[in-house]
């Protein structure tokens, strides 16, 4: 296995540059700064209550303007995702419907998405589509070609509470928070997927010293979502759960000050740009999201950040902070178990499992080799 550090592949596969560690001293006395073989870096962290957010710097971007996002392909109508059972609409580029047969029997873990458009798809593990018979959420990282066939699309149900026809899929611009996400990427079950919906939160608490450091109160609890769920949202539906107004009004203050200070923190770097993030909660480094371009990392940062507000509110409100030492540490390769899926000519999809991490490398393969997103994950449980 290539023991090269996971994010320096994202950036290595994308600019084809080799090489190890190596040292850039920056100017005026202060310390040397370690930067990637890919040219990428670590930012100063950016930090509001219990989240602390560690930009991922780099002075190289792949082109990435030829893949569409979920979001993007369903707004415009590129995309199409409709139930597995009956007929769904395709639409020609002139707008003239056809009704193509898909096989019988709706599932609630897979749907049928069409890509009409002229370009791939990216589609990662806990974006959530609106409608049908029960909202989903895309399960794992897959790249979907044009052309307009019919494919089959994993998924999870984060509507635990309906099974009824609705209206037609469309993009709900949201992304699930870690918690869900990692339920869906890792242990891949339906049942530990509404848990975590439900639970708000799958980490029991922060470690250090080996015992359970103190926090206050989550301000986001697991009895703060059953009482959203009694007034707010009786399907159980995440979108209605979390964009309810009792949350809502906790999670967009939240992320507009994190989204200002991060800006600001990043706002004046020369010759670089900032194309991930790594995250920690308290102390605790838990997720990093990687891509291979800003351009790509700026389409995904409004939901991203949305997302990791979400878990930041439902974890305990403690003042540890990890150093930047800490993240550099977390981003380290993992050497576990490895499992890779691909579809020829359109992707390859990379696993790998140790103790508690998982990473996850989804690499375009055409037109050329990209690797497009990079997930760590530090699992709760």
């Amino acid at each position: 296995m290539n023991q090269m550090n996971s994010f320096s592949r994202v950036l290595m596969g994308a600019f084809l540059l080799s090489g190890c560690l190596a040292a850039a001293f920056a100017t005026g006395g202060q310390k040397p700064e370690r930067i990637s073989a890919g040219g990428w870096r670590l930012g100063d962290p950016v930090t509001y209550e219990n989240l602390t957010v560690f930009p991922i710097v780099s002075s190289k971007t792949a082109d990435t303007s030829g893949f569409a996002t979920l979001d993007e392909a369903l707004g415009a109508g590129d995309a199409v995702v409709t139930e597995s059972g009956g007929e769904a609409i395709r639409r020609s580029r002139d707008a003239r419907p056809s009704a193509i047969p898909l096989q019988d029997g709706a599932s609630v873990n897979q749907l049928v998405l069409i890509n009409r458009g002229s370009k791939p798809l990216i589609l990662l593990a806990g974006e959530l589509v609106s409608g049908g018979k029960q909202d989903r959420i895309i399960s794992k990282d897959r790249i979907v070609p044009p052309g307009g066939t019919p494919l089959p699309l994993d998924v999870f149900c984060v509507e635990h509470g309906r099974w009824s026809s609705g209206v037609q899929f469309s993009a709900a611009k949201l992304m699930v928070h870690p918690s869900v996400r990692e339920k869906a990427v890792a242990d891949q079950e339906q049942s530990k997927v509404w848990e975590a919906v439900r639970s708000g939160t799958t980490s029991a608490g922060l470690i250090s010293a080996g015992r359970l450091t103190p926090a206050a109160p989550p301000m986001l609890s697991s009895q703060a979502v059953d009482r959203v769920v009694a007034s707010e949202a009786p399907t159980q539906s995440y979108k209605g759960i979390y964009k309810s107004s009792r949350v809502e009004n906790s999670v967009e203050p939240f992320a507009e000050e994190l989204r200002r200070r991060f800006a600001r923190a990043t706002a004046n770097l020369k010759g670089e740009s900032v194309v991930g993030v790594v995250v920690a909660y308290g102390g605790e480094l838990a997720w990093s999201d990687a891509f291979a371009s800003a351009t790509l990392f700026d389409r995904y940062w409004p939901k991203l950040l949305r997302s990791y507000v979400v878990e930041a509110l439902a974890r305990p409100q403690t003042k540890e902070r990890p150093t930047i030492d800490d993240a550099r540490e977390f981003l380290q390769p993992l050497a576990g178990h490895e499992n890779i899926e691909s579809e020829p000519g359109t992707y390859s999809l990379r696993q790998v499992t140790e103790n508690h991490y998982v990473e996850v490398e989804l690499e375009a393969l055409r037109p050329s080799k990209i690797l497009l997103h990079t997930l760590k994950i530090h699992r709760t449980s």
